[in-house]
């Protein structure tokens, strides 16, 4: 049984997921003794939570309830507990839900752990805690102004910027606006009713992100910010209402940090190396990414929008990064540090799976004679100018395909190519 993908467990809202989310408590609560939860803000979210802690309660487990809140906050918060559970199911649509475990150091559960939880729900031989043992449930208020205080030891207050944020209905409506804000900022909020129905795709995406695009233009801010369902990721637009890659904003975060060492995914750009940074590669997922930072390393991302900042803790933490990139745009202008990084031409899109395999698949996309071929995650064609990575997503029932080569011409080859050998034409 595999239940966890690339980001926790995530499914469509249902009698089974309901089931297993009490499932998950009861093996949480009995190897983790005290257990933090949040939820984010879709409708299915109180349902799911409330199946979860009455696992861990049953398992005779401490259970505090952090109430909504993003995922950041409560992996922050988590360092009080032996474990956090998060329900949510991130940048999916409204119907789905899922769980994310996070460790007190904010990680992501590993796989080792994953399969600690797997296995004791596979034997199907939990036993309950006696009904004199089993511990109150109660509220663990403060984790929002937790996190705001700890960002503000590192973020002046003085931004005097105009921002326009866009939480997509999610979880850091709650705290994003509130905190840009105290430091300063004239904050428009777009997007900022925590419904459960989301206004717009929460992938933070150019193709998502239109209509703060076009009201960071028209307002004249000097930023726009937007999360994902619950805040772990974090995009941005510049004074000029342009979607800034997830690449180059990497690039301005690691440098605002002076970092010289990078962590980041098999998915982004070659230009990281070019720019001078040492780059450790991992497998899609940030639950990868902070793995790998376990071993040592100064800041992590990805290009979706996840960035991990160690001294904070090892969960992507898109509210910080919102505060962090909005003190750098008060130095200067996003367009001109944009400007100054180099870039490739890059092109990322999604196809239905189809039930094919990335094995399935190697042996079409070999005819296109690679340099070499690097299998981390997916298939990864390396050429002398530029790559292909064709990779299973860990959420969705698709394969997703990115493309980056020197020109706009190489690219599209790359690209058209592949794809023409994966629909087997």
């Amino acid at each position: 049984m595999k239940l966890f993908g690339s980001s926790g467990i995530r499914t469509p809202f249902n009698k089974d997921l309901l089931s297993l989310a009490l499932e998950v408590g009861l093996a949480l609560g009995h190897h983790y003794g005290s257990v933090l939860v949040g939820r984010d803000s879709r409708t299915s979210s109180v349902a799911l939570k409330n199946a979860l802690v009455s696992g861990v309660l049953a398992a005779g487990a401490e259970c505090f309830d952090a109430g909504l809140v993003p995922t950041p906050t409560l992996a922050l918060a988590t360092r009080n507990f032996a474990a956090g559970a998060m329900i949510t199911a991130s940048h999916n649509p409204p119907m789905y839900n899922g769980i994310k475990l996070l460790n007190p150091d904010g990680s992501a559960f590993d796989t080792s752990q994953q399969q600690q939880i797997e296995e004791a729900i596979l034997s199907d031989n939990s036993v309950t805690a006696s009904w004199d043992t089993i511990k109150s449930f109660a509220d663990y208020p403060g984790a929002i102004e937790q996190h705001k205080a700890r960002i503000r030891q590192d973020i002046p207050a003085n931004l005097n910027l105009k921002v326009v944020v866009d939480p997509a209905g999610g979880a850091a409506s709650a705290i994003t606006p509130d905190l840009l804000r105290e430091l300063g900022c004239e904050v428009i909020s777009l997007n900022s009713q925590p419904t459960g129905f989301f206004p717009r795709e929460t992938e933070p995406t150019e193709a998502n992100l239109k209509d703060l695009a076009r009201v960071t233009r028209e307002v004249g801010a000097d930023i726009g910010i937007a999360h994902d369902g619950d805040a772990d990721r974090m995009m941005v637009i510049d004074e000029r209402g342009q979607y800034l890659s997830g690449d180059k904003l990497l690039i301005i975060l690691a440098r605002d940090l002076g970092v010289k060492e990078v962590v980041t995914t098999v998915d982004t750009s070659m230009i990281v190396e070019e720019m001078g940074f040492k780059t450790s590669r991992t497998r899609v997922g940030d639950s990868f990414v902070s793995t790998e930072m376990k071993k040592g390393g100064q800041f992590g991302g990805e290009p979706c929008g996840a960035w991990i900042f160690p001294h904070i803790s090892l969960c992507p933490d898109g509210i910080y990064a919102a505060a962090r990139i909005a003190a750098i745009t008060r130095q200067k202008k996003l367009s001109v540090l944009a400007e100054e990084i180099p870039g490739f031409p890059m092109t990322r899109t999604s196809i239905d799976s189809n039930g094919l395999s990335i094995s399935q698949l190697k042996s079409r996309l070999m005819t296109m004679n690679p340099l070499s071929v690097v299998d981390t995650d997916g298939l990864k064609l390396n050429f002398n100018d530029g790559w292909l990575l064709v990779r299973a997503s860990g959420t969705e029932p698709k394969i997703r395909i990115t493309v980056e080569a020197k020109n706009e011409a190489r690219l599209r080859h790359l690209h058209d190519e592949s794809q023409r050998l994966m629909e087997g034409k």
